[in-house]
């Protein structure tokens, strides 16, 4: 058997063709698309159905300051989320389970272990310990609370310059073509909510056949729909409208 006999600061041919080897150039990261965050968020941007800007609308700057309560949301979503349960699941007890009306084995005398029933949870085939039964997991949480939470998610919406205005939304017929261009003019991505004064049958049957789109009236919309969407788009009548949900 030959001993290795360089020594341990010398360089080998292996060595040098892996010093030789260019590099693999590393792969660039995609950077999230900016986003222009507006330095008074109780302003918003109104478009026209062709994606041109008309003015800016002045929100109640009390109410629309961009702070967001953590604390409200999270609440909120809680009971939004335990509300959305059905509470069906179940198991079977020992008492449910089928079978085991017969002792195993005497008491005594055979050297195992006491045994009642072959339906003990302690058995294959058995009842189940502590498994869930159906519940009903709904609650209210006060409706100040609620109110608050969802003025939270707007304001972040706001500082996050993710609410936008639209001038009106009329549409001669309803067709899923014409609802897209809207859409495409005001260059809107990912899932989109629109707030409007009065839901058109005429908007109601253009925009069901697209899954990212949600409309609701300003009175409807919650707090669900707000976190769940990109970008919210709301009339500029509901935007006159919307302080009154929060003055009631």
């Amino acid at each position: 058997m030959k001993k290795d006999t360089a020594h341990r600061g010398q360089i080998t041919g292996k060595d040098k063709a892996k010093a030789k080897a260019p590099k693999a150039p590393k792969a660039e990261s995609k950077k999230p698309r900016a986003v222009k965050k507006p330095e008074d968020p109780s302003k918003v941007p109104v478009y026209n159905s062709n994606g041109k800007e008309v003015e800016q609308f002045q929100l109640n700057k009390d109410l629309f300051d961009g702070e967001v309560n953590k604390a409200l949301l999270y609440q909120a979503v809680l009971m939004y989320n335990a509300n959305r349960r059905q509470g069906t699941a179940a198991t079977k007890t020992r008492g449910d389970v089928s079978g085991g009306g017969k002792k195993p084995w005497r008491q005594k005398g055979t050297g195992r272990a006491r045994a009642g029933s072959t339906r003990s949870p302690l058995w294959r085939h058995g009842g189940i310990i502590f498994g869930p039964h159906p519940r009903d997991f709904h609650y209210k949480l006060p409706k100040k609370i609620v109110r608050l939470a969802l003025l939270s998610g707007i304001n972040a919406k706001l500082s996050d310059g993710a609410l936008v205005g639209l001038s009106s939304l009329e549409l001669d017929e309803p067709k899923t073509k014409k609802f897209k261009a809207i859409m495409g003019a005001l260059k809107l991505e990912g899932k989109s909510l629109f707030v409007l004064d009065a839901v058109d049958e005429r908007v109601k049957r253009a925009s069901r056949n697209i899954g990212c789109v949600v409309v609701r009236n300003y009175r409807d919309f919650n707090l669900m729909d707000v976190l769940g969407s990109d970008t919210v788009v709301m009339s500029k009548t509901a935007l006159e409208k919307l302080t009154e949900r929060f003055t009631v």
